[in-house]
């Protein structure tokens, strides 16, 4: 073998893996643009449609209206920050701008969970409490306290610890250039969250929707076709997963305008107002998941 074979070789396998490396991170790239691009556009149409038609300002609405809003910031403001981040392995952004990318994302995500719920118990009071319930429907006010204390529980749930837990304990473990909460590694405090934001909401929606299959399944002796329940995967504590669990909650953030709003008939009809209003007749008594 002629001298300088190894050494090609080597350098010929050093391009072939920097090319192979580049072409990954390229690809990746384009999944996380597509991601906040659905992310954003979806959860953007459900807020306009509410805006844009009276009709759709019911207290149950108000709710799908919340969790659009912490989805569509989730995709206009945590993703595109995490971008370069997971591209180059490195935090470019500082010390400050981490913290407040840590409180917002755990804010969003923490929010949109407790959304589900309260959409979840919501429809559970419209089945079991149907009287009841059709007579609080004007009631507005009763809707907006209930989002604005799931945004504060949602707050209260990491956003203090991700703020003050360095200046309690005296000092960072958080190494430079990465951006991660003080807390990661604590599982006392790991095991507490993660019963408040994944086990106690999951056992919530579990709860709710099987008491609704029930009592639908006892007054029409007929199967309900669709519960309406996010995956469990997507519930995961971020604290438990870390990257992975990054993706999980913010691909449910993209798939949430799909499982909930497209499922009522009132918000396709809205949505096709907007997007198709002289090509499309909408049919009023169109087929949906939950019956508006």
């Amino acid at each position: 073998q002629r001298p300088g074979m190894e050494s090609g070789g080597a350098l010929n396998g050093s391009a072939a893996a920097g090319r192979f490396a580049a072409a990954g991170t390229a690809a990746l790239g384009a999944l996380m643009a597509l991601l906040i691009a659905v992310t954003v556009a979806g959860n953007a149409l459900v807020m306009l449609a509410f805006v844009a038609d009276s009709s759709l300002r019911t207290q149950n609405n108000f709710f799908l209206l919340n969790l659009a809003i912490s989805d569509f910031l989730v995709g206009a403001f945590c993703i595109p920050l995490y971008v370069p981040y997971v591209l180059t392995g490195r935090w470019i952004f500082g010390r400050s701008l981490c913290k407040l990318w840590l409180v917002v994302d755990y804010l969003l995500c923490t929010s949109s969970v407790f959304n589900i719920v309260l959409i979840s118990y919501d429809r559970f009071l419209s089945v079991t409490r149907a009287v009841a319930y059709r007579a609080q429907q004007g009631n507005t006010r009763q809707a907006v306290l209930k989002m604005v204390m799931v945004w504060v529980l949602a707050f209260l749930l990491y956003g203090p610890a991700i703020i003050s837990w360095e200046y309690i304990s005296g000092q960072s473990i958080i190494p430079s250039g990465e951006c991660y909460a003080e807390f990661f590694y604590n599982w006392y405090f790991l095991m507490t969250a993660s019963t408040l934001e994944f086990f106690t909401p999951f056992i919530s929606v579990m709860f709710f929707n099987l008491s609704i299959y029930l009592n639908i399944q006892k007054r029409t002796k007929m199967r309900l076709d669709v519960l309406h329940e996010p995956p469990l995967p997507a519930w995961m504590p971020k604290t438990c997963w870390k990257r992975t669990s990054f993706w999980l909650l913010w691909i449910n953030s993209a798939v949430n305008p799909v499982l909930y709003p497209l499922c009522h008939s009132s918000f396709r009809r809205a949505f096709i107002k907007l997007l198709c209003p002289k090509k499309l007749k909408v049919q009023p008594h169109y087929l949906s998941c939950w019956q508006t």
